[in-house]
């Protein structure tokens, strides 16, 4: 049974609830002494992935506590991180950790922030459900199709020769049509898939590090709506592309999930093998939580609070991402902020 995410990515969510508050505490848990005449504004910013999350939370936060208006939108993990470093938001959604030159940026506009790991997803490879050809890709064979040597081809076999080289186990590959939509680059998902695919971290290192490869092929439709790519895959027999795990779940009845060789034999993305780290391109997701904004603001501490409550953690289950084993060093992070 497929789920119905909050879509499009873009598209805010705005819960300005303006009744008067009322009723008990009860679905909120933590240090903030949150009460239901809690007022002011949260705004959240960043990942696609995440967004379904930190908007279920909102939902349920705004149910408790109507006086706080939340607003939470998924432009990616990097337009987040733009936003969150310069101030102009109180939590960062992020699919990947934020980089290095991000945190010189926050740094530089002295913006001091607690990173709390809060849910586990799986990067999931994506082709139609018409393409009978394959049920398993290895990391060389995305290499082949989807690096940057592959750029200007226009059908799967115009990879053959690439393809030999580096000893793609899948080819030669049939003379169809290869129409990739994927994330840009403003994506914390395009970022991790590039770590995965050209950086070695699922054994790519062998024929991308050493030919000097630094990302995917430029040539492809990118957007940052992961239903735009759900619906560029499923309209081309021969289509590739890649989202969170949670919109392959809410489109499987549209889009076929490849399993990935990375060395191990071929792992399909599911539950247990994405939360074992089994599947070779799982990664952890991450809310960021400006530290004045918690300092001086009790409706997001309140909200962080409910976050990582029982309640909170629900909406990772419902969104189709998988939860932490053991959430010790994410609520100790927050505890010791």
């Amino acid at each position: 049974m497929t789920r119905k995410l909050w879509q499009p990515a873009a598209v805010l969510l705005v819960l300005t609830l303006l009744a008067a508050a009322c009723g008990d505490d009860s679905g909120t848990t933590g240090t903030s002494g949150a009460s239901a005449e809690l007022s002011g504004s949260i705004d959240i910013s960043g990942s696609s992935t995440v967004e379904p999350i930190s908007a279920r939370n909102a939902e349920k936060f705004g149910n408790l506590h109507p006086g706080v208006a939340i607003t939470v939108e998924g432009p990616g993990t990097g337009d987040g991180a733009q936003l969150f470093c310069a101030g102009d938001i109180d939590i960062g959604d992020a699919s990947r950790p934020y980089k290095r030159s991000e945190h010189d940026t926050c740094a530089a506009n002295g913006i001091e922030f607690v990173e709390l790991v809060i849910g586990i997803d799986g990067i999931t490879v994506l082709t139609s459900t018409e393409n009978d050809a394959y049920t398993c890709l290895a990391t060389a064979d995305l290499y082949a199709l989807l690096g940057p040597e592959s750029q200007g081809t226009e059908l799967w076999s115009d990879n053959n020769e690439l393809a030999a080289e580096i000893g793609a186990p899948n080819a030669p590959y049939p003379d169809e049509r290869l129409d990739i939509t994927a994330p840009g680059e403003e994506s914390g998902t395009f970022d991790t898939f590039v770590e995965f695919l050209i950086d070695g971290a699922a054994g790519g290192e062998d024929y991308a590090e050493t030919r000097g490869a630094e990302s995917v092929r430029p040539d492809y439709v990118a957007s940052a709506n992961d239903n735009v790519i759900i619906e560029g895959v499923a309209g081309s027999p021969y289509s590739l592309g890649w989202v969170g795990y949670s919109f392959y779940l809410a489109n499987q009845d549209r889009v076929k999930a490849l399993a990935i060789d990375a060395g191990g034999g071929c792992i399909a993305p599911d539950a247990a093998t994405i939360a074992s780290g089994e599947y070779p391109f799982s990664r952890p997701l991450f809310i960021y939580v400006n530290l004045e904004a918690a300092e001086t603001k009790p409706e997001v501490a309140a909200f962080v609070d409910f976050y990582l409550s029982e309640a909170g953690l629900e909406s990772i289950d419902d969104a189709g991402y998988i939860r932490l084993a053991d959430y010790t060093d994410t609520l100790d992070a927050w505890q010791n902020r």
